[in-house]
């Protein structure tokens, strides 16, 4: 299976993954989890910030993949896409909870240039 399929996977795991950062090694409430997470501070607060935002990215990133996918775009480039949207998915959720909010808007514009390059290759704006 091609790496931008896996990516969808990737994806759809973030979020959690953010939301664990968050509730790691505190006491949780599962009975109101909204109220216990409007409470956060600090890294976990960020951590709560960025699975908010990888939830945000995701359908955007499953139309972008979609379309692309549905048009026939080459899978090395889909794939290449693939991986800098990872990467810098990756990277504006480890930037959010360290506090960098310069370099992490810099991985949100480089993850949402992915996108954008997705649509517009699979509309053909862009022919290579």
């Amino acid at each position: 299976m091609p790496f931008v399929l896996w990516s969808l996977l990737l994806a759809a795991a973030l979020p959690l993954i953010w939301a664990g950062v968050a509730k790691a090694g505190v006491r949780y409430d599962n009975h109101r989890p909204r109220e216990w997470a409007a409470q956060l501070d600090g890294r976990r607060q960020r951590a709560n910030w960025a699975q908010q935002n990888a939830w945000e990215a995701l359908p955007t990133y499953l139309a972008a993949v979609t379309a692309a996918w549905l048009m026939k775009v080459p899978v090395a480039e889909m794939n290449a896409a693939a991986a800098v949207f990872a990467l810098a998915r990756v990277a504006h959720g480890l930037l959010y909870v360290a506090d960098k909010a310069a370099l992490r808007s810099l991985a949100w514009l480089i993850g949402l240039l992915a996108v954008l390059y997705l649509f517009l290759r699979a509309g053909g704006v862009i022919a290579l």
